[in-house]
């Protein structure tokens, strides 16, 4: 089910007659605090929201959200500035797309923000390079990393990834050391989405280097390829 939270009622009524023909439920809320509550009682698969909102922020739906579930979000909203994009993907946001924007576009933009969430046995092989019906975990460094479980924890405590930073990571860690392009990473989690006007990845990298390294200004674990992209130091 996907939540969509819109105080328009021409975009509500286009996103739920267009939303419902593709095939999806879904429920419509026209003010944050009302998604709010819709959240807490559906759980929905996906979220569709917009910033400018009344009664509660979309800003402050997301931080509320997020202290509840990691529930995929994508943002749509007429702030189109670098800033505003770079702002809502910090609080855990899946994409961004800015108004005007087409219904085929945000259709295809869900289509491929849900499989990137769905359970990732794609990743075992080519991070463990082993047979991945028998290995679902890895060990780097101070790291113990649980593929199938999604979890990463260091020296036993748990760090909480958002889903799209331990995508970022698995990547990252197929295997350690080798060198991901900026382009790679941007075409294997945005799934072919233009981002080279904006810094998505490198907000990506800065928010896992804050959770997984000691001194996040200068990286022992993720390590920027001055020109290339980026690697993981075992």
């Amino acid at each position: 089910m996907i939540l969509v939270v819109e105080d328009e009622e021409s975009y509500q009524e286009a996103l739920f007659a267009g939303l419902s023909r593709e095939g999806y439920d879904v429920e419509l809320a026209s003010d944050g605090a009302d998604a709010l509550r819709r959240f807490v009682e559906h759980r929905p698969d996906l979220v569709v929201l917009d910033l400018l909102l009344p009664k509660m922020s979309g800003i402050e739906a997301i931080r509320r959200m997020r202290a509840i579930a990691s529930v995929p979000i994508i943002i749509v909203s007429a702030l189109d500035t670098e800033t505003d994009i770079v702002r809502g993907l910090e609080l855990g946001a899946e994409d961004y797309i800015s108004k005007p924007y087409r219904l085929n576009e945000l259709v295809a933009r869900i289509r491929s923000v849900l499989r990137r969430v769905a359970p990732p046995p794609h990743v075992e092989p080519a991070v463990l390079q082993r047979d991945p019906l028998r290995v679902n975990a890895v060990v780097v460094g101070p790291f113990h990393i649980n593929f199938a479980r999604r979890v990463v924890t260091r020296e036993g405590e748990p760090i909480h990834l958002s889903r799209r930073e331990f995508d970022l990571l698995a990547v990252l860690l197929s295997p350690p050391g080798q060198v991901r392009t900026r382009e790679e990473l941007i075409d294997g989690l945005w799934s072919g989405r233009d981002l080279s006007d904006t810094r998505t990845l490198d907000t990506h990298v800065r928010r896992l280097r804050v959770k997984l390294e000691p001194d996040p200004r200068t990286p022992r674990y993720l390590v920027t390829v001055r020109g290339v992209g980026f690697r993981f130091e075992p």
